[in-house]
């Protein structure tokens, strides 16, 4: 009876131990979410649009809700390492990615071997903004408008060059629809990404571009000439540039941002998310100040219409890779 003792205490204590380690996990799981700090994933350096973008949307959640969120930037493979990285991470939404709508729906077609699927491995959180592109010339080209670039574009030979973000990025499936639509030659010089084509644009290497919003402070210094944009409607930022749709109708790519989360999050943390999100862009102040860092728009769909805009856009790219024969293995 002696020697039962000491192993009745020890089954009682393994027994505490585990009801205690039970109580603990029960109270973590009860504290609302987020109880320690989220990481964002965001697919380029600073200073771009989806990089305006969550750091707004990291500064304003911790003003209004106390939240700790720590911006990474992961760059590389137009996105693909940190797309990577958040889709096999733990699906508690404490790693989120904020990425393009080039990176769901282009890529997918473009890479013939992903380690991951972009649409079943992720999940849409939350829409967060909208921009566009606008086509710009080094202005040592002569043509102030669309339409004398395009006139001058069809009478140069050898072809124009035309920089571009790299091999199946979105820059070159956008000026191999407007070649098709204006019936103009254009050569295309990839680069790895789209400050290196913009800086080659700015400095002559190459004479035509479509540069995004990082790019509005060159277009106001006359570093670079935009003629037109390539949205739906006219950018905000620079009304009197018509946009190509105007001359070519049915011709329109808005660029969107998107927040996402591993697939299999849960769906209250992923409601909570998109609710603090959709608050934020809702607000003026907040609005004002996406569009004066980025030229950006907030962009809130419910999220029926985020995902049926991301599988559109996913077609509609699908078509253009697979008609250009582009792969990059």
């Amino acid at each position: 009876m002696r020697e039962k003792k000491p192993m009745l205490t020890i089954a009682r204590t393994i027994l505490a131990t585990l009801a205690c380690a039970v109580l603990y996990a029960s109270a973590a799981q009860a504290q609302p979410f987020p109880n320690r700090p989220v990481r964002v994933l965001v697919t380029i350096p600073p200073g771009g649009a989806p990089d305006i973008s969550a750091r707004l949307l990291a500064q304003h959640l911790n003003e209004k809700l106390g939240w700790s969120v720590v911006i990474e930037n992961r760059p590389g493979a137009n996105g693909n390492i940190a797309a990577e990285q958040v889709a096999k991470s733990d699906p508690d939404g404490y790693t989120l990615l904020l990425h393009a709508d080039s990176g769901i729906t282009i890529n997918p077609h473009v890479y013939g071997k992903l380690p991951f699927d972009p649409l079943k491995d992720l999940i849409p959180v939350a829409s967060v903004a909208t921009n566009q592109f606008m086509l710009s010339l080094n202005p040592q080209v002569p043509a102030n408008t669309f339409q004398e670039f395009i006139e001058y574009a069809r009478k140069t030979t050898p072809p124009l060059p035309y920089a571009s973000g790299g091999n199946g990025s979105q820059h070159q499936l956008m000026m191999e629809m407007l070649k098709e639509r204006a019936k103009i030659d254009l050569l295309h010089v990839p680069f790895r990404g789209a400050a290196p084509a913009t800086t080659a644009t700015v400095a002559g290497d190459t004479k035509v571009l479509f540069s995004g919003s990082a790019s509005a402070s060159l277009i106001q210094s006359g570093s670079l000439r935009a003629v037109a944009t390539s949205g739906k409607k006219r950018a905000p930022r620079f009304p009197d540039l018509p946009t190509i749709g105007e001359f070519y109708p049915g011709y329109a790519v808005d660029i969107w941002l998107g927040l996402f989360a591993p697939a299999g999050t849960p769906e209250p943390v992923v409601t909570r998310l998109r609710t603090e999100v959709h608050k934020l862009l809702s607000d003026a102040e907040f609005a004002k100040k996406l569009n004066v860092s980025g030229s950006l728009e907030p962009l809130v769909l419910s999220p029926a219409d985020f995902s049926k805009l991301i599988r559109e856009d996913y077609e509609k790219y699908g078509k253009i890779v697979r008609a250009l024969g582009i792969k990059i293995n």
